[in-house]
């Protein structure tokens, strides 16, 4: 098996999830060949950047320099994993994937894209509209949208910046350290108004599936009458299928 690198703390409730979708994953995958137990796992190590550090040294949209802080911070725990001898790595987070052009510069390990992950399974689905959110600056970025392009999927024009705000502020109140009691209705709501019938709603940021507990490990689900893709799940199912088949 290839050993995985997770870069996570971005925040660390998804990067926990990561850790323990990948070994689950792995467990069920020997256990359907007949392997007896213990069941094994891909080799992993974990280099978790703090979220409060990062959240201060995010930059301007389209000015590059504001941004090298940041690619710094995640460039050096990048080559901390690939000091490691890890095989490959993955960010458990969506919000850096969209520096990653940055960040990976100097970095020879492979970094698999959670962009490309969730290309593939979105298409999957047959739909061709698609709602990102995640972020602000995840849904300032034309990162999903590009690359939903390529497959004739258009995504969501940019949301006006008062209503990225308050996706952002439900982030940070209702999703920091797992899903509130009101995480659910408040996320939905906001589907409601933005996502019309048949439109794939892309979760794109990792804490925002932990509304969905019984759908964690499902790259595509529906729920509350919504097509939902979780590029989290998408992104593990990737690892997995490097670190055991790759």
């Amino acid at each position: 098996m290839k050993k995985i690198g997770i870069l996570g703390g971005v925040g660390w409730a998804s990067t926990v999830d990561y850790y323990r979708a990948i070994a689950q994953g792995a467990g069920r995958h020997f256990a359907q060949r007949g392997h007896g137990s213990p069941l094994p796992i891909p080799p992993m190590t974990i280099e978790s950047v703090t979220q409060a550090k990062t959240r201060a040294l995010r930059g301007v949209a389209g000015d590059e320099a504001s941004w090298a802080d940041f690619d710094a911070v995640f460039r050096e725990a990048l080559m901390t994993l690939q000091r490691a001898d890890c095989d490959f790595a993955i960010i458990a987070s969506n919000t850096p994937h969209a520096r990653l052009h940055a960040i990976r510069q100097g970095v020879t390990m492979p970094i698999l894209s959670i962009f490309d992950a969730t290309a593939e399974v979105t298409a999957s689905t047959g739909a061709v509209t698609a709602l990102v959110l995640g972020t602000t600056v995840t849904m300032q970025a034309t990162n999903y949208s590009d690359r939903l392009a390529e497959i004739d999927i258009r995504a969501n024009d940019r949301l006006p910046d008062t209503e990225i705000s308050e996706m952002q502020a439900m982030i940070d109140s209702d999703f920091y350290g797992g899903a509130s009691d009101t995480a659910r209705a408040r996320l939905l709501a906001f589907c409601a108004k933005h996502a019309a019938p048949g439109t794939a709603i892309l979760l794109a940021c990792t804490e925002l599936p932990l509304a969905f507990p019984d759908h964690l490990d499902d790259p595509v689900f529906e729920a509350d009458e919504h097509l939902f893709i979780n590029p989290s799940a998408a992104h593990v199912a990737a690892a997995l299928k490097e670190a055991l088949e790759g």
